[in-house]
């Protein structure tokens, strides 16, 4: 099993193109926004995070489309369209007044915001503007927390999470990033993770600790554990970052949930599919998937930029 390269291959351009976005230039975020508490916050954070970048960012707030309302029998039996009209007109004014006021965090930050709508299934939209938007990054706000193991991943979240072609910010709540876990696993998407973090959080310089683990049940050797985390570490130091490397041995989810709840992590990084998943198979990974629903930190998901 070899380390793979950073930026070679087909993608590379397009993630090179990337990188010179994020060290300044241009990029776009998408923030998803609805009437939810978690989702404002979400838009917030956002804004606190580019605020060193001359960065875009666009709140989407997708309303319900009212004709398949209607067409549901189970939605309101007894009420005409023109009741569900007005109800969806009055919770988007409501929520539009929200965003608005949210943005102006990001107008203090002088980063552009601009709120936007659109019609339909919200995780269908949120996609469909994200990939046509060219946008270089999806934000989204956290759906409750469950007492027994983590927060909840609602069936928006998870649908982005499969199949955005953009790596994707989830948010659980706002707190400065002082230290970040990326989990590292050797392949190019992790790769892409690292290289995708470094430049953007270059002014706030985080402590940044590159975790990798050995998985010795798939014959996962001592010797590519250490390359793995020295090839991270090389990454990283072309960006002037020093980070800490950390190795461990067993089930690379419990040992990276281990780490998060120990150590407290601000923010945990990972890519969206490892060496096994087929290039072709652009889904995120069971294990990615898990990390994410498990975990009560916030979580970036990085996955390898396709080609236009």
């Amino acid at each position: 099993m070899a380390v793979e390269g950073s930026t070679s291959g087909r993608n590379g351009w397009r993630l090179k193109n990337l990188l010179h976005k994020i060290r300044g230039v241009d990029m776009k975020i998408l923030v998803a926004v609805d009437k939810t508490e978690e989702s404002q916050q979400a838009l917030r954070y956002a804004c606190h995070l580019l605020e060193h970048f001359e960065a875009d960012v666009d709140a989407l707030y997708v309303k319900p489309d009212v004709v398949e309302m209607v067409k549901d029998s189970s939605y309101a039996p007894f009420t005409t369209r023109g009741h569900v009209e007005r109800a969806v007109e009055e919770e988007a004014n409501k929520v539009m007044e929200e965003i608005i006021e949210a943005c102006e965090i990001c107008l203090g930050g002088k980063i552009p915001c601009q709120p936007r709508v659109a019609v339909g299934e919200p995780a269908d939209e949120i996609l469909r503007v994200a990939e046509t938007g060219g946008y270089d990054m999806i934000v989204l706000g956290s759906q409750g927390q469950s007492m027994l193991k983590g927060f909840l991943l609602g069936a928006v979240h998870a649908k982005i999470l499969h199949h955005a072609l953009q790596p994707v910010l989830i948010l659980r709540n706002f707190r400065p990033i002082q230290k970040i876990l990326v989990a590292y696993r050797g392949s190019q998407c992790d790769q892409g993770a690292l290289e995708f973090i470094a430049p953007l959080f270059a002014k706030k310089k985080p402590e940044i600790t590159i975790m990798h683990v050995q998985e010795t049940e798939l014959g996962e050797t001592e010797e590519f554990a250490q390359a793995c985390v020295l090839r991270g570490e090389e990454t990283l130091r072309k960006f002037d970052n020093t980070p800490i490397k950390k190795l461990a041995k067993g089930d690379f989810v419990d040992e990276i949930l281990k780490a998060v709840a120990v150590e407290r992590y601000d923010l945990l990084v990972l890519g969206a599919y490892g060496h096994r998943r087929p290039k072709y198979l652009k889904v995120i990974s069971d294990e990615a998937l898990n990390l994410v629903r498990l975990t009560s930190r916030p979580v970036l998901v990085f996955r390898d930029i396709p080609e236009k």
